[in-house]
């Protein structure tokens, strides 16, 4: 039996500086976005104000997240702390179905209020609502770009949950236009359910990119890796493979070997080769082989239920 521990960057310093510096942003827009909405009486803008409050709490939670989310593995944590970070994505998910819920309830609240006091929006209100789009969409691009490029699930997820608000915004300066160019009051209602369903969508996908993690989801095809296992000389064989994690983030693979080899030493040279293939082509990853004699044969590549 052999063990290959990849080395597993440590990035939660970089996601922590990036988190600092959007929730500081967030802060900003937050209060700007409120000040405006009490200015000119939107309840819409309110509401997106509201919006607003789940971004700098993603924050937050994006920095208690990352504080315990380390890769290094130790005594009661042998596989490391990674999963904290797809905890964390999985609550960026719960604040989206509840801004999707308050968004919906507002706008229905507002179209079954037939005496509601009419919105009254000005010129220089419009550009700071536009200036607040402009941060919106630098702090989205921003966490995006950092994620991808320190691989960081939390990060990405927030970036999205930005995006959605950047709907939200722009949906509610499209109203606020129409009611201050036309009088258009219905606009500030209507727009809200559109923007619902994005909220929803956002919320979905950052669900869906992260439970299977949490639930040990296979990672990799048991075929691929029977196929790079193969190309080593003095394998013969393996079966009974399995995977879980993210690739690119932190996998972890166990497996039989089967090898051509009449000594231990020989057997793990072969076993070295192994892990060496399957890192080089899916780092960072951890390899656990369970070594079979040559006389033991298998066709079962991966789990399969027992009929």
């Amino acid at each position: 039996m052999s063990l290959f521990n990849a080395v597993v960057a440590d990035n939660r310093s970089q996601v922590r500086k990036v988190l600092l510096i959007t929730l500081l942003l967030n802060l900003f827009v937050m209060v700007l976005k409120a000040g405006i909405g009490w200015l000119t009486g939107s309840l819409s803008l309110i509401a997106d104000a509201l919006h607003s409050v789940t971004d700098s709490a993603n924050n937050v939670l994006g920095l208690v997240a990352s504080r315990f989310s380390s890769p290094e593995p130790d005594r009661d944590h042998p596989y490391g702390h990674q999963k904290f970070e797809a905890v964390g994505a999985l609550g960026i998910a719960a604040f989206l179905g509840i801004a999707c819920f308050e968004i919906l309830q507002g706008a229905i609240e507002n179209l079954l209020k037939p005496n509601h006091v009419p919105v009254k929006i000005s010129p220089q209100e419009l550009w700071l609502l536009l200036i607040v789009l402009g941060i919106n969409i630098f702090v989205a691009f921003y966490e995006r770009r950092e994620g991808l490029r320190i691989g960081s699930a939390i990060l990405i997820a927030d970036a999205k949950h930005t995006m959605s608000d950047i709907w939200v915004t722009i949906s509610v300066i499209g109203g606020l236009i129409g009611i201050w160019a036309w009088g258009l009051q219905w606009l500030d209602v209507v727009l809200a359910f559109p923007v619902a369903l994005l909220v929803f969508f956002s919320g979905w996908s950052v669900l869906k990119e992260n439970l299977p993690s949490l639930v040990d989801e296979m990672a990799i095809a048991p075929e691929a890796i029977h196929a790079i296992a193969m190309q080593v000389p003095g394998v013969i064989n393996c079966h009974d493979i399995a995977s879980r994690g993210v690739v690119g983030r932190q996998s972890f693979i166990e497996m039989h070997l089967i090898v051509s080899a009449t000594d231990v030493e020989t057997a793990h040279q072969v076993t070295e080769a192994v892990e060496a293939k399957l890192a080089e082509r899916f780092s960072p990853v951890r390899v656990l082989i369970h070594l079979e004699p040559p006389s033991y044969t298998s066709e079962q590549i991966t789990y399969e239920p027992k009929a």
